[in-house]
């Protein structure tokens, strides 16, 4: 592990609790404590403690942030509610997905509101000068707008508490009921004293909150509720658990399911595009609204205990074993053996003519094809507990 890579103010906590330390975009992050396994399953039965201070932290303030706002993303921004957070996505000029991201409307504690982008580690340094590329062309268009852009990631901790009993473990340290939040809602609150923010959102198909708080007092919360969730089975967990929760719920992950490449309809984002606004990539996506001839994003379920990974040939047929009697019709994009469901599930993109529910395919999984059947996304939903 080498000295250069960023840790978050939990680092030390992570280092002396076992934690397996590895780089992740940059940050020296823990994948698992105990075993992946564990850790997904008191996510999805009682509570995960998730450290994502990795994460990006944008501010932007002004009397015009929300008309700045609204010109760089591809969901509208104009007329959210204070405390209202969507998903959202940044595409390029191409209409590419530069990064999906959360926007927050919020309000500090004089009623001046702002706005919060919560953005992928890995795309930090790009989505800034990304921001500021777009906020000063902006400016030079219209010098009195008024908009200002902080990167706040250095002095905010951010903890994801999530699972069935996640509002219960919380509920006690906060200023406001969470259970009083809707989903995708957010306000200012005190969160164990100090002030900070709580969200009703998460990366893990369960219920939940995200927590963020000034840095110096990360610490201090972390301890706190883990030690007081012990009675409710809650577990710190890693990156491990997270990717295959969210795999379950059929999130997609930035440079798995999207990339510049890809664009928002070939990866079923289309809820999450406004094309009746001006973004960049806004003309390039009316187009490929329309295109049919891109691959699109599926979800496949096996049948075997073979756990296909990313970059594998999704193949046209299983009817035959091997692998050099069928043609690929796709790549697999995130795969693993689903904790919840038993059997091996992936998400990849292929071409539509076999993309429906119900369609049987194959994955070469090192030279033998895999029979796979396309289902319906996601694999999981937490009404039902079981394969949707």
């Amino acid at each position: 592990m080498t000295g250069s890579l960023a840790r978050t103010p939990l680092y030390d906590w992570h280092q002396a609790h076992g934690g397996r330390l590895v780089d992740f975009a940059g940050w020296e992050m823990p994948v698992s404590y105990s075993s992946i396994v564990a850790e997904h399953t008191a996510t999805r039965t009682a509570v995960g403690l998730f450290d994502i201070s990795h994460m990006g932290r944008l501010q932007l303030t002004g009397a015009d942030a929300e008309t700045a706002l609204e010109r760089i993303v591809t969901r509208r921004i104009a007329g959210l509610a204070t405390g209202q957070v969507v998903y959202s996505l940044v595409t390029n000029d191409a209409g590419g997905i530069l990064d999906d991201i959360l926007v927050y409307k919020l309000a500090d504690a004089s009623g001046s509101p702002y706005f919060l982008v919560v953005v992928n580690a890995s795309n930090r340094d790009k989505i800034v000068a990304w921001f500021e590329k777009q906020l000063t062309a902006e400016k030079q268009s219209n010098p009195r707008l008024d908009v200002a852009m902080v990167d706040r990631t250095p002095e905010w901790g951010m903890i994801a508490v999530q699972g069935p009993k996640a509002l219960e473990l919380v509920r006690p340290f906060l200023s406001v009921d969470p259970s009083a939040l809707r989903y995708y809602h957010a306000a200012e609150a005190r969160i164990g004293g100090p002030p900070g923010i709580v969200s009703r959102t998460g990366y893990t198909g369960e219920d939940g909150v995200e927590l963020i708080v000034g840095a110096s007092g990360l610490y201090a919360l972390w301890e706190t509720l883990l030690m007081q969730g012990r009675a409710l089975g809650a577990l710190p967990a890693g990156l491990g658990c997270r990717d295959t929760l969210r795999l379950e719920a059929a999130m997609p992950l930035y440079g798995h399911e999207l990339n510049e490449q890809i664009n928002p309809f070939q990866a079923g984002l289309s809820f999450a595009v406004d094309l009746e606004k001006q973004f960049p990539g806004r003309d390039a996506l009316v187009a490929a609204k329309a295109n049919t001839d891109r691959p699109v994003r599926i979800g496949l379920v096996l049948d075997g205990k073979r756990v296909p990974r990313e970059g594998f040939d999704i193949l046209e047929s299983a009817a035959a074993r091997e692998v050099a009697s069928a043609a690929a019709v796709g790549q697999v994009t995130s795969g693993t053996f689903s904790p919840t469901l038993e059997r091996p599930i992936a998400m990849g993109y292929v071409d539509r003519a076999v993309a429906a529910p119900g369609t049987t395919l194959a994955i070469d999984i090192r030279g033998r094809a895999e029979p796979a059947t396309v289902v319906k996304l996601p694999f999981y939903r937490r009404t039902e507990r079981k394969q949707a």
